[in-house]
């Protein structure tokens, strides 16, 4: 189980749980075709963006494989909400999670997103005792990739057009890292 000890703070971000309140910029950014581009959802509407709220609100705490945390990324300085992180807890047998991470625009290549999943992994590995955490992208997505490997993830593998995402095959990308290599990080 974990039930981290919110807010969680970095030097320049707070992570917390979602509220209604976020409802607004989180829309504002989740109904970006730009933000959705490589996802497997489409830009959403106010109504669809508001549902997906109502899920996010009421993971904060993982208490069984298949759940996940979703934290809202909020700039320390202004309360501004930038992001929206996860974590999923896939197995208890084989201790290990995924990672997602979707950030607006207007706040991608200042280190933000780096920043935040550096605590998604420190929450995974010490505190829920994770053994391996990887994180997918599509292979057309340059910036997920490169964040991927710039936290020190390896790539694990190229997946040729193994899915059918918004009509069109697409390859992925799968990085990972293990509890030891984010011990010796």
């Amino acid at each position: 189980m974990l039930q981290p000890a919110y807010p969680i703070k970095t030097a320049r971000l707070m992570l917390r749980p979602f509220t209604q309140a976020d409802l607004s910029a989180l829309h504002a950014f989740q109904s970006r075709p730009d933000v959705t581009r490589y996802l497997y959802w489409e830009p959403r509407t106010r109504q669809e963006t508001a549902a997906v709220l109502k899920d996010k609100i009421a993971r904060s705490v993982l208490t069984e494989p298949g759940d996940y945390l979703s934290l809202a990324v909020e700039l320390i300085d202004t309360g501004e909400l930038i992001g929206d992180l996860t974590l999923w807890w896939t197995s208890r047998e084989h201790a290990s999670g995924e990672i997602g991470l979707v950030f607006h625009p207007q706040h991608h290549g200042k280190g933000y997103a780096a920043e935040a999943a550096t605590e998604l992994f420190r929450l995974g590995f010490e505190e829920l005792g994770l053994h391996r955490i990887y994180g997918r992208c599509d292979a057309r997505n340059v910036p997920s990739a490169s964040l991927m490997e710039g936290l020190g993830m390896r790539r694990e593998a190229h997946l040729r057009e193994n899915e059918l995402v918004k009509g069109e095959w697409t390859d992925e990308l799968v990085y990972a890292m293990l509890s030891s290599e984010w011990k010796r990080r």
